[in-house]
């Protein structure tokens, strides 16, 4: 965009990648990636990295990848732990004597021992970490904060090189998306 938006009140940003932004506008674009930055994730507890293993490694030995693979696609995607999570709770189920490993064409396959399976089948009752309320929720949730960072980088997209009439059509639209936010809390 060339020059700057000065209409209704709005300045150049302060310095930086988004001069001739409208301040308003960057502050809250910024301010609302952070708070879907915060809110947005899947991380889940060490227990529950562990209680997950146990539960699928009950079903079937597996490798690692398989096992993150499996909670990944059990949760709908909702919760893809990481290697730096699962490996460690591997080898700590490994030294408490619940679980074996053998390794095959280069790759470890863990599975129950005796003493693992009581404890999976004392914790069978329970629901599977993939299927608890908070992992519910979430993948709820992530399209929600997912939409939000779409708009947010279009947002940014108008003020980078939209012209100082496309800037303000643009806040217009965001000031009614923003009322009609509001307007869903406000239903029965």
């Amino acid at each position: 965009m060339s020059g700057s938006f000065m209409g209704d009140g709005f300045g150049a940003r302060r310095g930086g990648a988004g001069d001739g932004w409208p301040s308003g506008m960057w502050d809250a674009m910024e301010q609302l990636r952070g708070q879907f930055d915060r809110k947005v994730g899947t991380r889940m507890a060490r227990g529950d990295v562990r209680a997950a293993v146990l539960a699928l490694l009950a079903e079937m030995p597996m490798h690692g990848y398989q096992i993150i693979h499996e909670i990944e696609e059990r949760s709908n995607g909702t919760w893809k732990p990481s290697p730096g999570s699962v490996y460690p709770t591997l080898q700590l189920l490994a030294d408490e004597g619940l679980i074996n490993a053998e390794e095959s064409n280069g790759r470890k396959t863990y599975s129950l021992t005796d003493e693992g399976r009581g404890v999976a089948d004392a914790a069978a009752g329970q629901a599977a970490p993939w299927e608890a309320q908070s992992t519910r929720d979430s993948g709820r949730a992530t399209a929600l904060p997912k939409a939000g960072i779409d708009l947010a980088q279009a947002a940014a997209q108008v003020g980078r090189s939209g012209s100082p009439e496309q800037v303000k059509q643009a806040v217009a639209i965001l000031d009614e998306a923003r009322r009609k936010l509001y307007s869903i809390l406000a239903q029965d």
